[in-house]
């Protein structure tokens, strides 16, 4: 049996002036079923223990130092092959180059979000975010909703297993995060992910999208509010508009009211299934922020007053594409996105 010393010295020396192609033949003939080492380990059952001892050890370490030599050769060749193709090959990084992929785009959910987002920026607002997580203060008792509300029942808000939170109703504890931060004059817009334990139809999802927006400063009317939101709709969706607006009830605005525009799937002749023969489709609600609501951000109710309005997404966005199903947004059918 050649000493194992030798056989050492042997494979190291082999591996050092190997190249790739010859790197796996040497480790085969050293270490592989048949190789020289292994052969050896084999053997060990014609030896006296103290010889099996001795010889096993030399063995097994000889198979780690080749087997680490065998790892940095490896890393040596494939570090020198990288350099030579460095070398050899000229590449300019500044060039263009053509992907064969298809371009994404914005979820028109989010596209809507953005157009909404900009345009109450040109009007003035600036723009907050909330958590999906609310506490109930937050999103009911802060926001003049007594625990009588319906709101409150567990058929309508999705609360959270074992602890006092829930999944927000609406953008609106956010106009509350608000005013806790900022004093008067302020005006804010709330884009969000709301949720509402109801069935789904045409016009109803249990997820969805809110902008909530809110303004309060001294000699703040409704007529300030009809305004906006005139001029709101109108750059959204043209001067040629027709909206509307009818007395309506929120906790936390009085007076409310409840702003409609002209059926634009049967234009105003009340024969679709979206606003139910009635030639006009809700879009968002609004009103004269409560007292109550600014005295639960310690703000002077006799000094300021304010309005506030929440808008679905969603449904603007069906009348901004002509889309008649809500469901349509979910079901990640690319033949439905595509179309944006």
């Amino acid at each position: 049996m050649k000493d194992i010393r030798q056989i050492t010295t042997e494979a190291l020396k082999k591996v050092k002036d190997s190249d790739a192609l010859t790197l796996e033949s040497i480790k085969a003939e050293y270490l592989g079923k048949d190789g020289v080492l292994t052969q050896i380990l084999k053997s060990l059952s014609s030896y006296s223990i103290e010889d099996k001892k001795r010889i096993g050890s030399e063995a097994n370490n000889a198979k780690s130092i080749i087997v680490a030599e065998i790892k940095n050769k490896k890393e040596s060749l494939k570090k020198f092959l990288f350099n030579e193709k460095m070398r050899n090959e000229k590449f300019d990084y500044s060039e263009s180059f053509y992907f064969p992929f298809s371009k994404g785009s914005f979820h028109p959910v989010i596209q809507m979000i953005n157009d909404i987002t900009a345009v109450f920026k040109s009007l003035g607002f600036s723009v907050a975010e909330g958590p999906e997580v609310e506490t109930d203060w937050y999103n009911f008792e802060a926001l003049n909703i007594p625990d009588s509300h319906p709101a409150r029942d567990m058929q309508n808000t999705f609360y959270v297993e074992g602890m006092k939170a829930l999944l927000r109703t609406h953008t609106s504890p956010g106009q509350i995060r608000a005013m806790e931060k900022h004093k008067p004059p302020i005006k804010v817009i709330v884009p969000g992910k709301v949720y509402r334990n109801e069935a789904s139809d045409a016009m109803h999802f249990s997820t969805f999208h809110q902008v909530e927006g809110l303004a309060v400063d001294e000699n703040i009317t409704f007529v300030d509010l009809m305004t906006l939101l005139s001029d709101f709709v109108h750059k959204l969706f043209g001067s040629d508009t027709n909206i509307r607006f009818r007395p309506s009830h929120f906790q936390f605005t009085e007076p409310s009211a409840e702003v409609d525009m002209q059926c634009i799937f049967c234009k105003g002749k009340g024969r679709c299934r979206l606003c139910k023969s009635s030639s006009w489709i809700e879009i968002l609600g609004c009103g004269m922020v409560h007292p109550n609501v600014l005295k639960a951000v310690h703000y002077d109710s006799r000094k300021y007053t304010g309005y506030a309005f929440g808008l679905g997404v969603e449904r603007l966005t069906m009348f901004k594409y002509g889309i008649d199903d809500i469901r349509l947004f979910y079901e990640n059918d690319l033949r439905f996105l595509k179309q944006f």
